[in-house]
């Protein structure tokens, strides 16, 4: 049995220059995240007793032909690796559905390396962020590239994206070990679709300064949180979609609540789950720390 898993995403600033059209504008895009430590798991055993393929998520699949999978990831993971009858299983740590976590990202990057570990083939966890692009946009093709390469390399880093390569630099901050970071789940999910068609790429731009702001000022509490808090306001400016009544009144009342430092929505926007940084205890959340692993496998 192979079992893979791998981290989910959380954005911390530059969230949208990582998207094509915004690279294909300005030539660059860059973003300042980590993997938190929840994660999705993918497990491929070989199918011995039929010549089907199985596959076990939210529903149940089982097809005679590859082609006939309606799990995206799985049928372009089997299909891109040439994999026999196999059961493949997904399963997550914390809902995921439209969560601005990339979990369809995270649970595509745990397939392919699963699928490597099945073949016997050695592969970097940038190889498989590399691939993850290449396929998840042939189901969905406005992904930016934060997500596979915010999932699968593990820590804290700035990723830079250029028209044919990425840059990471790892880096570390102090800030963060002084607060408790909770993910907070807005109960309201949205395809990220919906929203990145919308967004405003003249809005977004000074995002990219945001970011290279954040970077020289990772250790300084006042800034830190000052840039972070920025960079959600101007996100928020880049699409009215990206929040509406419902939200506003979610963070209105976290806000009132709690004494929070930072605080964003994950992800494109619509729903999915606020990232909040304060010294209290967020009944509401789940509490998170920065994965420094990455996706992993292994051939039990």
């Amino acid at each position: 049995m192979i079992v893979s898993k791998c981290p989910l995403r959380v954005s911390l600033v530059g969230g949208s220059t990582d998207l094509q059209g915004f690279i294909d504008q300005y030539g660059i895009g860059s973003v300042i995240s980590f993997p938190p430590n929840l994660y999705t798991y993918i497990t491929i055993n070989e199918n011995i007793s039929t010549d089907t393929w199985k596959i076990n998520y939210s529903k149940s699949e089982e097809v005679y032909h590859p082609i006939d999978i309606k799990n995206d990831i799985a049928r372009e993971v089997i299909k891109h690796f040439d994999l026999p009858p196999i059961i493949m299983s997904f399963n997550c740590d914390i809902p995921t559905s439209g969560s601005g976590l990339a979990s369809s990202s995270s649970y595509l990057i745990a397939a392919i390396a699963a699928a490597y570990e099945f073949k016997g083939i050695k592969y970097s966890q940038a190889e498989v962020a590399k691939l993850a692009i290449k396929l998840e946009r042939k189901f969905n093709p406005l992904t930016g590239y934060q997500d596979t390469y915010g999932c699968a390399l593990g820590g804290l880093k700035q990723l830079i994206f250029y028209p044919d390569y990425v840059l990471q630099e790892s880096l570390t901050t102090k800030v963060l070990s002084k607060y408790k970071t909770y993910l907070v789940p807005t109960g309201v999910t949205r395809s990220s679709t919906s929203v990145l068609e919308t967004i405003d790429y003249t809005k977004s731009f000074s995002l990219l300064e945001l970011v290279d702001k954040f970077h020289d000022n990772i250790n300084l509490e006042k800034p830190f949180f000052d840039i972070l808090n920025k960079g959600w306001e101007t996100k928020k400016s880049a699409s009215d979609f990206i929040v509406d009544e419902e939200l506003v009144k979610q963070e209105l009342f976290l806000k009132n609540k709690y004494n929070i430092k930072g605080f964003k929505l994950c992800g494109a926007g619509g729903g999915g789950y606020f990232l909040v940084i304060t010294k209290d205890n967020v009944e509401e959340g789940t509490l998170i720390n920065i994965d420094n692993k990455g996706v992993q496998t292994w051939n039990l």
